[in-house]
């Protein structure tokens, strides 16, 4: 059957409950109830593109996403594999749905295979080099996701023409740069803490120009960072980038928190990102970078 049914799908993605202290003693009363069942589909992809098979995940939230039901926006993820991002990123976008802060959404995850290759442009830093054995393949990914992935989520999934991208470090670099090269790719931007040092920062360096260059039509853009030296002040000169020339249609919501570090940002903000760049108000263009809408 074309069209797959989530209804037939296995469970592959369970969301991730508080573990106990092993040195803790078993208590009832102390124990963190189950978190729920996330029910998706992951199948495998062959690309030309990139000359290997990959694995994809995807997820609808309960109740919707089948043959009977209205077609969905698509959101995209990099670091989308079972052991990486996505089983929380499900469960927020399960949590909004159910709360009505958000519409439904296909949720497609890409699981890595060279992840510093694919979510890396080229780089004229030595030090940046020495990250991974191979880098800058970030062109060919996006080739990957336009041509061959997205494709398929067309003709195998009831989907509308809504496409939408989330992901943090250097999946939001990825991110980033898409926006600025290739901004008719997708019509939501969500980029969490970006690791906009890549390349002694090129992308912020000639973001003036890049920006005003982005088509005038309606973008939704969400841009945060942690507290992280390396990448605060890139983000916020990108966000005074955009809010001082990208065209009308394009909304930016700059939300700094300087409280989180690298390794929570993503779980910290994503439920704020999501009814965000999804949600009736939206972000608002002409916003001061760092102020709250």
């Amino acid at each position: 059957m074309k069209k797959i049914l989530f209804a037939l799908t296995v469970c592959c993605a369970a969301a991730q409950s508080l573990a106990q202290s092993p040195a803790s003693p078993p208590a009832a009363s102390s124990a963190q109830p189950a978190a729920p069942t996330l029910q998706s589909h992951t199948f495998l992809l062959t690309s030309t593109v990139l000359s290997e098979t990959r694995r994809i995940n995807v997820f609808a939230p309960a109740g919707h996403g089948g043959m009977e039901g209205a077609p969905l926006p698509v959101l995209y993820m990099p670091d989308g594999g079972q052991a990486e991002d996505f089983p929380h990123v499900a469960q927020t976008v399960q949590t909004l749905v159910a709360a009505g802060r958000m519409p439904p959404v296909l949720l497609v995850g890409i699981e890595n295979t060279e992840r510093r290759r694919d979510l890396t442009g080229p780089t004229t830093v030595e030090n940046d080099k020495k990250i991974a054995v191979r880098v800058g393949g970030s062109a060919a990914f996006r080739q990957f996701i336009r041509s061959e992935l997205m494709p398929y989520i067309a003709s195998h999934y009831r989907v509308t023409a809504d496409k939408a991208i989330v992901g943090e470090s250097l999946a939001g670099l990825f991110i980033v740069e898409t926006l600025l090269v290739e901004p008719d790719l997708f019509d939501r931007y969500v980029a969490i803490s970006p690791s906009l040092w890549w390349n002694d920062e090129a992308l912020v360096r000639t973001a003036d120009a890049s920006v005003k260059a982005l088509p005038a039509r309606p973008k939704k853009i969400f841009l945060t960072s942690a507290d992280e030296a390396n990448i605060v002040h890139g983000t916020a000169r990108l966000a005074a980038s955009l809010l001082a020339h990208a065209p009308a249609g394009v909304s930016l919501s700059f939300r700094p928190m300087p409280k989180e570090r690298h390794d929570t940002i993503y779980r910290a903000s994503e439920a704020l990102a999501l009814e965000t760049v999804y949600g009736p108000t939206g972000g608002g263009a002409g916003r001061a970078p760092g102020v709250a809408p």
